[in-house]
């Protein structure tokens, strides 16, 4: 039986599969995005993770435990010193997909995999949409004081910039 073996094995046996993954994951920790097939970058995230996770407790044990999975001291080293500061805060979702068309050749879906905290442009969006608030908030905060501020402040703006060319 094979209750709860829902991973895909990527049409590979489980050693091949094992090293396709690991050198998908150093390259995403050494690079922070890489481009693949969709059905790589899902297997890909449900892999790297648990590791990322690993990663933001510093501890030899957690060191090994990485190593034992990546087999990469550069790797490692990156995980545990770059990515782990970026990713401190963040309660999980390390990784994101975005899809990028098909292949020329077989027309597989591709993909870009890439971890969150590095992409400057997404993060840059993600601050500016934070500052806005919800649609319907907008129209009651501005609708109120919208009408009456140039109201108010319409006549103050004017008068004085009427009586300066009668002064000249």
């Amino acid at each position: 039986m094979r209750h709860n073996k829902k991973f895909n094995h990527l049409s590979r046996k489980k050693g091949h599969r094992d090293a396709l993954l690991r050198n998908l994951s150093i390259s995403l920790i050494m690079h922070k995005r890489i481009f693949t097939t969709l059905a790589k970058a899902k297997a890909l995230r449900v892999f790297v993770e648990p590791i990322i996770t690993m990663s933001k407790k510093d501890d030899m044990s957690n060191r090994h435990l990485v190593f034992s999975y990546l087999q990469n001291k550069e790797a490692v080293k990156e995980l545990f010193g770059v990515v782990a500061d970026k990713v401190a805060d963040r309660p999980g979702g390390y990784t994101r997909i975005l899809k990028t068309g098909h292949r020329l050749g077989d027309n597989a879906e591709m993909s870009m995999i890439e971890l969150v905290d590095f992409n400057e442009n997404m993060l840059e969006e993600q601050g500016a949409k934070k500052t806005k608030s919800t649609r319907r908030s907008r129209r009651k905060k501005s609708a109120a004081p919208a009408a009456e501020a140039p109201a108010a402040e319409a006549p103050k703006a004017e008068a004085p910039a009427e009586e300066a060319p009668k002064a000249e």
